[in-house]
């Protein structure tokens, strides 16, 4: 197991977040602190990583590692190779690259990713 080593005390909320991207249904609001990008998402009733981030990265599927907690809302993961997973309020998860996922019913998806969110729905260069 890695042992990350926090070298500095600090706080920011994510009401002022660092950085803010906004694909189609969309919210990606993101802090940094130390040397960690937290990013608080939101998937808006609709939202499909096939629909809103391929797009926007221009990959097949997502090719993202993703470490998180649901806040509210509920989200299918499913892998290239066909296993599923729902993920619902009060979920931790792990996710590994090689994914579509899409938001299930009618309340808005909310997490916050401890992994990726600085790369998530980022334009290629």
């Amino acid at each position: 197991m890695t042992v990350n080593l926090v070298t500095q005390l600090e706080v920011k909320s994510h009401n002022s977040p660092d950085e803010i991207r906004r694909p189609e249904k969309t919210l990606v609001e993101n802090v940094t602190v130390g040397d960690y990008t937290i990013g608080r998402l939101s998937f808006e009733p609709g939202w499909s990583w096939t629909d809103c981030i391929k797009p926007v990265v221009q990959t097949d599927s997502c090719k993202l590692n993703h470490v998180g907690y649901c806040i509210a809302g509920a989200l299918e993961v499913e892998t290239t190779d066909g296993k599923k997973i729902s993920i619902s309020k009060g979920d931790s998860y792990t996710i590994p690259p090689g994914h579509t996922a899409w938001v299930v019913g009618d309340e808005t998806y909310s997490a916050i990713e401890f992994v990726s969110a600085a790369e998530y729905g980022v334009k290629p260069e």
